[in-house]
């Protein structure tokens, strides 16, 4: 990270706080949560009850001698770690801990017949192909014919909000944001965001993908709209090598996503074969590195993937996980400077971020007043407020 005045890295060990509840609560309902959602064998649903008593009363233990990524995991602080309570360690950290944990108890890297099952595709295709889904595909049909800049805004805006996609489709009145005491956009470079894109239409996005779901439909939509108007000449969509946080895209999930675009009719499907012919001739890639589901931040990232990041004329990073790992999970001031922490990527970057974790900076002080005394300290994890914020 650059040489700012640090700050602390967020734990998980004060009884209370957001990062507490997802350690002590989240964690456990998603355990739960798989349990029920496959027919899982009883060598699985064991190892499942051994986590959940193991992540919210016992210690980190270190990958067996035999596990494929257990290099990875040394690279990445398992042993630094080994012996100290879950809640003792950077949340970041044992957050993804806890999903690599997960994997190993429903056998996801096998040998044997649950081996590459994704324990969270049932919900996700769920969401994907629920009513408001339908229902903001349906909404692109009556976009088509609107001008330029408020396609550009609507999808733009529907890439930020994510499963709220449908609030982005639909145009706010001229000036209602600006007006609102507290704003729904704590942030917002969207020109300056713009004006990375606005080229010959020869430059590379890459887009480091969140959610699956309703989340990824919006991000791809968006990606289809710089294509097909000539804001870019490729994109890059990074995604996760396998599931992670419950909902992140995987490659698996781009394709269910293509699918469900395909196969809805109207404007949707007419984006949905776009996209699939832009992969089909290479303008839309895939890339799926091991540090995706890495428990670091991005300031550690291997000299290969931030040789991707450097050639693209701006890389988005999409959602509050991405957000953390892309500024630091510390206890940053909100107006520390995002240019600052974020000093050190590769080339331009964007973060497109619905707020729901502690983190956040590059806020002026007139709006960090404003949400404190409307909201106390919920605005950082409600999801109700997002930002968009442009390094160049």
């Amino acid at each position: 990270m650059p040489d700012i005045p640090t700050a602390p890295v967020i734990l998980g060990n004060e009884p209370g706080s957001f990062p507490h509840g997802v350690l002590a609560e989240r964690h456990p309902a998603i355990i739960r949560q798989v349990r029920d959602a496959l027919p899982y064998g009883p060598r699985q649903r064991r190892a499942l009850d051994a986590l959940l008593a193991d992540c919210t009363e016992g210690e980190i233990e270190p990958l067996p001698a035999g596990a494929h990524d257990r290099e990875h995991w040394e690279t990445w602080g398992m042993d630094a770690w080994a012996g100290r309570s879950w809640y003792d360690v950077p949340w970041l950290w044992s957050e993804s801990w806890f999903y690599r944990r997960l994997l190993d108890a429903v056998d996801y890297f096998g040998p044997g017949p649950w081996q590459g099952v994704d324990p969270f595709r049932p919900s996700k295709l769920a969401e994907l192909d629920s009513p408001a889904t339908d229902a903001e595909l349906a909404a692109l049909d009556g976009l088509a014919g609107r001008p330029a800049e408020e396609q550009d805004r609507a999808l733009l805006h529907g890439s930020l909000w994510g499963n709220r996609a449908d609030l982005g489709f639909r145009l706010s009145a001229e000036g209602a944001e600006e007006a609102t005491p507290v704003p729904a956009l704590v942030a917002d470079d969207s020109e300056r965001l713009w004006s990375l894109l606005d080229t010959a239409g020869t430059g590379t996005l890459c887009l480091v993908a969140d959610n699956a779901g309703r989340e990824l439909v919006p991000d791809l939509l968006l990606v289809a709209h710089l294509l097909a108007h000539g804001r870019i000449g490729r994109a890059v969509l990074h995604v996760k090598p396998h599931p992670y946080y419950v909902s992140d895209a995987t490659p698996a999930d781009v394709v269910d996503a293509l699918r469900r675009l395909t196969g809805a009719g109207g404007a949707a499907a007419r984006y949905g074969h776009r996209l699939w012919a832009a992969m089909s001739d290479g303008r839309l890639a895939l890339r799926a590195h091991p540090f995706s589901c890495a428990p670091l931040p991005y300031g550690d990232m291997p000299d290969d993937l931030a040789a991707d990041f450097a050639e693209a004329a701006v890389t988005v990073v999409k959602g509050d996980l991405n957000y953390r790992r892309l500024v630091g999970d510390r206890h940053w001031p909100p107006t520390t400077p995002f240019a600052e922490v974020t000093e050190y990527f590769p080339g331009p970057v964007a973060a497109l971020r619905t707020l729901k974790s502690d983190v956040v900076t590059g806020l002026t002080a007139g709006t960090e007043a404003a949400l404190t005394a409307a909201e106390r300290q919920r605005w950082r994890t409600s999801g109700t407020h997002a930002l968009i914020q442009v390094r160049t």
